[in-house]
Parts: structure tokens; C-alpha cells; sequence
């Protein structure tokens, strides 16, 4: 099969002839119809984050079970499923307490680029070992993954909707709903206007979140933020954060959360709260990346700073939850997606991520 390679930091994917091994006790092969162009996987490729190599990457997908191993239950040959980059064991503490997204097992497949036995299905023609990039590895035409990382999904789902719920809406949507909570009437900052962070805003939106203030460096995508429920946009290339924020909200927001990954807009975060609010930090920043928290106004100010990782979510069932919101019409997700590309495109998709191209672009490894 045909699936893009990434070798080293700084060097473009390579689509490359890939051997995939069929897949063994509690694994399934997937046919992947979609997968979504997704900023950590960039992280990777830039060196920003690390990784076993060489590798295929690609975390955020959806597609048909092709094949399931032995002791598989939960899903069957022609399921369409989505993807999940943090499996779940069901038996670890953060999975018996309802916090799947820090299962203890996802140490093992970061660690040996392998599914949960520690081992790879990938392999190039010359023999060599290829790693499963987090567990999923879907730049590519199919892929072999643990049963704890795949939800089945109602079969007129659209897959590139049901990729992107998979790792951008799940992120940005589960960060509002299961960290802010109750946000009726709160007063919201999303910091980033790609795929999680305008996910964070649908989440708000339909959280009663007001106002909504959403910050970016591209037009375009506050332009897209507007549509999806934002009542107030600074276009930080041109506009002061901190100042524009509590001009619309003297005093502060309740909320921010950071969908960027950066200490500059963590420590802006912070100053655009008011007294008791809190900052969610959602994205990823590079490896040893720190920020600065004023003591002083942290104690005083009772100001929070909370991580949230995959939304905070139990994916099997906020996934299901989001995809019924979809198909209920409560959720405009097609407005989410940005252009599609083949697989052979996909280093194109990047330099256009890179470019702050709008939306959330997807690779179609059929077309």
C-alpha cells in the first residue's frame, strides 16, 4: 500500500510502498477514508516534538474495518469507525475514574512507535521497521490499529466529518464542555482560530457562552469564527490582545483557552482574565516550552491555568454524542472543512497549514 513517511525533522513526507502486517489479537485493519491535517503532527515533522523513526504519521481518521483480529468485540468487518490517537484500556485508574484521554497505555505506543504489544505492522520493502506515529498512523491507505482506538459511527456519517470529530472537534468542543462547563452567559476568549480552536468555539456557541471573543492573525478565519458564533474578533497582527479583550470586557473574561501552543499567548491569556477566571490550555507547544505566571496575581486574583488534553473527554461516549449533535443539525461541521487533498498532497497540505490556510484540510488517500 501506498503511505507518507516521515524520516527526520525538516525533511517532506515521502509516499513510499508500505508492507502492512494483518493485524493480530485485538486489532483491526481500517481502510482510511479520511484523515485530517492536524498541527501535532506538524509538531513532529518540525522536531518540535519527538518521536521513534522513521514513522507514518497522520492521528486524526475515520474509515472501514476491513479485517479485525482475534478477540475483537466491539466492531466487525464493513463498520465504518473513527479513529482515536488515545486508546483506552478500561483499566487503568484514569480510565476507571472517566478520564480516558490520560490512559496509561498511550505511554506504550509513544515510546516504542508500536501498537499496545510495543510492536510496529509496518514495514518497507527493504525490511526495515516503520512506527505507528501515536498509535493510528493513517496517511496512508490503510492502517492496523488497537480495538481500544476505534469508535464505531452511524455509516452515513460523512468520513471527513467523522475524522475531524475524532481528534480537532473532540479537542476544542470536550475542552469547553468538560472543563468550562456550565457556560451559559460566560464570558469566552478562544486564542487560535484553526480546526480546535474553532471547534472550541461551536462549543461555546452552543454553551450560551456570551461574549464570544475570538483572536487570530488571519481574517479569514475570524471571518469564520463570526459564522460559527463569535461575537467580538481581534485580529492580532494588527491589534493589541490584552487592551482590545477588556475593552469589550472591562475587567476581564471568565474563560480563555489557548488553541495555539505558545508562551506568549498562555501569558496573554492570563492577563485578559478577570478576578477567579481561568486559562485551558489546549495546544501543544515544543518540547521544555514554559511560561511565566505572576505569583502574586495567581494567589490574589484566585486566576487558574488548566491543561486539557483531548478534550478531557470519554470518547466513547462524547464522540457518539457530538456525531447525534451533527446529525441533529446543532453543529455546522461541514463549515469546519478546508480543502481536500491525496495522499500525494499531503506536503502541500502542510505548507498551506503553515501558510494559515482556513479551516481543516483533509487527505483522501483514494482519490
Amino acid at each position: 500500500m501506498k503511505a507518507a513517511v516521515f524520516y527526520e525533522p525538516g525533511r517532506p513526507l515521502a509516499i513510499e510502498d508500505v508492507t502492512l502486517d494483518a493485524p493480530r489479537e485485538r486489532e483491526v485493519l481500517v481502510r482510511v477514508e479520511a484523515a485530517g491535517v492536524c498541527h501535532t503532527d506538524l509538531h513532529y515533522m518540525t522536531g518540535d516534538l519527538a518521536c521513534p523513526t522513521p514513522a507514518v504519521p497522520g492521528h486524526e481518521g475515520a474509515g472501514i474495518v476491513e479485517e479485525v483480529g482475534p478477540g475483537v468485540t466491539t466492531v466487525s468487518p464493513g463498520d465504518a469507525v473513527v479513529l482515536m490517537w488515545r486508546p483506552r484500556c478500561g483499566r487503568c485508574r484514569f480510565c476507571a475514574e472517566g478520564r480516558p484521554a490520560l490512559c496509561e497505555s498511550a505511554k506504550i505506543q509513544k515510546a516504542t512507535g508500536g501498537l499496545l504489544d510495543g510492536t510496529t505492522r509496518l514495514r518497507l520493502d527493504s525490511g526495515q521497521e516503520v512506527k505507528h506515529l501515536l498509535g493510528v498512523s493513517c496517511f496512508a491507505e490503510r492502517c492496523v490499529v488497537a480495538e481500544q482506538s476505534v469508535i464505531r459511527v452511524p455509516t452515513d456519517i460523512p468520513f471527513r466529518i467523522a475524522a475531524l470529530v475524532g481528534c480537532a472537534v473532540i479537542t476544542g468542543m470536550g475542552a469547553v464542555l468538560n472543563v468550562v462547563g456550565n457556560a451559559a452567559g460566560a464570558s469566552v476568549l478562544v486564542l487560535g482560530a484553526g480546526g480546535v480552536g474553532l471547534s472550541s468555539v461551536i462549543g461555546a456557541k452552543l454553551a450560551g457562552a456570551h461574549p464570544l471573543i475570538v483572536a487570530d492573525v488571519v481574517p479569514d478565519k475570524l471571518a469564520l469564527a463570526t459564522r460559527f458564533g463569535a461575537t467580538h474578533t481581534i485580529d492580532v497582527s494588527t491589534t493589541d490582545l490584552v487592551p482590545a479583550v477588556h475593552d469589550i470586557c472591562p475587567g476581564g473574561v471568565d474563560w480563555a483557552l489557548e488553541a495555539i501552543g505558545r508562551t506568549q499567548t498562555i501569558e496573554e491569556a492570563l492577563s485578559c482574565l478577570r478576578t477567579g477566571g481561568s486559562v485551558v490550555a489546549i495546544g501543544l507547544g515544543k518540547v521544555g516550552a514554559t511560561f511565566q505566571v505572576p505569583l502574586n496575581e495567581l494567589v490574589q486574583q484566585e486566576k487558574r491555568v488548566i491543561g486539557s488534553l483531548y478534550g478531557s473527554a470519554n470518547t466513547l461516549t462524547d464522540i457518539p454524542k457530538l456525531l447525534a449533535l451533527y446529525q441533529a443539525g446543532r453543529l455546522p461541521l461541514e463549515d469546519l472543512l478546508g480543502k481536500a487533498y491525496p495522499l500525494t498532497g499531503v506536503n502541500d497540505a502542510y505548507r498551506a497549514l503553515v501558510d494559515g490556510a482556513v479551516g481543516r484540510a483533509v487527505i483522501l488517500p483514494k482519490s
